[in-house]
C-alpha cells in the first residue's frame, strides 16, 4: 500500500462511524447535485469515493431498478458505515482505488465525485482513469456540498490559489485528462463542476 493510500485511510478510519452526524443536513445537496447529472433510467453510475454511501440512494433513484449504481472507497470503515446505514442496497460497494478501477473501459455513463478531488494523489492521472471507465459523451461531477470559501473557513484555512477547485486550474486539469467542462458553480451552498467525457 502506498503512502498516498495510508494517508487518505488515516485521515478517513477513524471519522467514519460518525461522518453522517457530523454533516446531517448535506441530504438535499446530494440529491440537488444527482440529478444534475442528467442521469436516466437504466444508466450505469460510479460514486467514486463514495465514503458512507450518502449519493448512493439519489442515485438509485435516478437510474431506477434496471440501473447499476457501484460506490467505490479506499477506506473499509467507511464502506462499513455504508452497510449500517443501509446504502449497500442502493448500490454495490467495492474497496477500491480511483487510481485503478477494476471496471471495464467505457462501462459507465457517468462519475458522480463528492470530496473527491482533494484527496487524489495524482490528480491527472486519477482523472483519466474516471475518463477510462466512462463511455464518450459520459459526464463527471465533482461535488461538494459546500463551496470553496465556507470549507477553507470551516477548515480554519483560507483559499489560495493553488487550490485544484479553483476554476483556472480544475478548467485544464479536466482538459488534460479527457473531460471537457461544461458547468462550474463555487457558492457558500454548494461546489458543482460537471463535465462530459471526450474520446
Amino acid at each position: 500500500m502506498s503512502d498516498d493510500h495510508t494517508h487518505v485511510q488515516d485521515f478517513f478510519s477513524p471519522r467514519a462511524a460518525d461522518w453522517d452526524s457530523r454533516f446531517p443536513d448535506d441530504g438535499p445537496a446530494y440529491a440537488a447535485a444527482v440529478t444534475e447529472l442528467g442521469l436516466r433510467e437504466g444508466d450505469r453510475v460510479l460514486d467514486a469515493g463514495c465514503g458512507t454511501g450518502r449519493a448512493l440512494p439519489p442515485l438509485r433513484t435516478a437510474v431506477g431498478p434496471s440501473g447499476v449504481v457501484v460506490g467505490a472507497d479506499l477506506t473499509p470503515a467507511m464502506l462499513e458505515a455504508a452497510v449500517r446505514a443501509g446504502r449497500d442496497g442502493d448500490g454495490q460497494l467495492l474497496l477500491a482505488d480511483v487510481a485503478a478501477l477494476p471496471l471495464r473501459s467505457g462501462s459507465l455513463d457517468a462519475v458522480f465525485g463528492a470530496g473527491l478531488i482533494s484527496h487524489l494523489p495524482r490528480p491527472a492521472d486519477n482523472l483519466r482513469e474516471l475518463a477510462r471507465v466512462v463511455r464518450p459523451g459520459g459526464v463527471l461531477a465533482l461535488f461538494h456540498p459546500i463551496g470553496r470559501a465556507a470549507l477553507a473557513a470551516r477548515q480554519g484555512r483560507r483559499i489560495t490559489p493553488e487550490d485544484l477547485r479553483a476554476e483556472p486550474n480544475l478548467r485544464p486539469l479536466l482538459a488534460g485528462s479527457g473531460w471537457r467542462m461544461t458547468s462550474y458553480v463555487d457558492e457558500d451552498s454548494r461546489f458543482l463542476a460537471l463535465a462530459v467525457h471526450e474520446d
